[in-house]
């Protein structure tokens, strides 16, 4: 008999990931997703596109972890449990019902960056390779024994979706080449190493909140790293908000200038003094009453 497989995901790795599996034939019983959030830019593909297109039931609960879900997952017989971008913990209990095991796709080379965000996490710290992990799921988050993992390089001026386009045929190429073995029980595991392991929290809009004493470089991978579609870096300007959607930490307007963390040095073009020497602000969107203050260009950036 066919395995049955209950598919965990959101995101445009779970749609190409789940594709993969449609297009195959596999027996997908259901997909268990989330509803697309009004206040998030939704700039990507989702499976529930692939699922429905395929007749496949959709379901997006706030929770799995209740005794209601439980007994309607158990229902669908699942026989191994594949989380791809899944954005909940799902409980042990759920994780325990398939015979052939709970598999979670993650977008990082763990044990670095468990948890949420991880390729945005990865361009703020300025990793310059990035990839995606096959692992079991056990109850803590991305800790699960490694199944398979493969990586590609990113550049020091890559955006975060930059980054994601370019690790995003990683998904599909680790589940493609160890989707058989995962249906047939005989995916080899390997431990990881806790030594290594570094984890991640999710991130909100707040996050992008440009702290001026800190080095060129580490703020230029700030404003990278939530760049858009991402909420963006900013500062608070005099009561308003200016968006910093693109920078640049080494060119003709910075070098040799110096000040101040956050004094703006000059206003055209805009470079702003931090740590170690200058950021030019080359893409910036004012997000306030009217226009900005006509003395901050005098001031300092806050």
């Amino acid at each position: 008999m066919t395995p049955r497989i209950l598919f965990f995901g959101y995101s445009e790795v779970g749609y190409e990931c789940l594709s993969l599996l449609l297009g195959r034939g596999d027996n997908v019983v259901a997909l268990i997703t989330h509803e697309d959030n009004p206040q998030e830019k939704i700039w990507f593909k989702t499976p529930a596109v692939a699922a429905r297109e395929k007749g496949i039931p959709v379901f997006t609960p706030d929770t799995v972890n209740t005794p209601e879900w439980r007994v309607q997952l158990a229902a669908l017989q699942p026989d191994i449990i594949l989380s791809v971008y899944y954005r909940h913990m799902i409980g042990t209990k759920i994780l325990g019902l398939p015979r052939l095991g709970a598999w979670n796709l993650h977008g990082s080379l763990l044990p670095r960056y468990r948890g949420r965000a991880p390729i945005n996490w990865a361009v703020l710290h300025g990793e310059t390779r990035l990839g995606m992990t096959l692992h079991r799921m056990v109850k803590a988050p991305d800790a699960g024994a490694i199944v398979d993992q493969a990586g590609v390089a990113i550049g020091p001026r890559d955006s975060a979706e930059q980054a994601f386009r370019k690790v995003l045929p990683v998904a599909r190429l680790v589940l493609a080449r160890q989707i058989d073995a995962l249906l047939s029980g005989t995916a080899a595991e390997t431990p990881q190493d806790e030594a290594l392991a570094t984890y991640f929290g999710g991130r909100k809009p707040e996050d992008g909140r440009i702290n001026w004493t800190l080095t060129s470089k580490q703020i230029f991978d700030l404003i990278r790293a939530v760049a858009d579609p991402y909420p963006g870096a900013f500062v608070e300007v005099g009561g308003g908000r200016l968006m910093v959607w693109w920078a640049e930490p080494d060119s003709a307007a910075t070098r040799g200038r110096r000040g101040r963390p956050g004094e703006i040095l000059s206003v055209a073009p805009w470079v702003v003094a931090t740590a170690d020497g200058a950021l030019e602000l080359t893409r910036t969107e004012w997000r306030g009453e009217g226009l900005p203050p006509p003395d901050w260009a005098c001031g300092q950036m806050l």
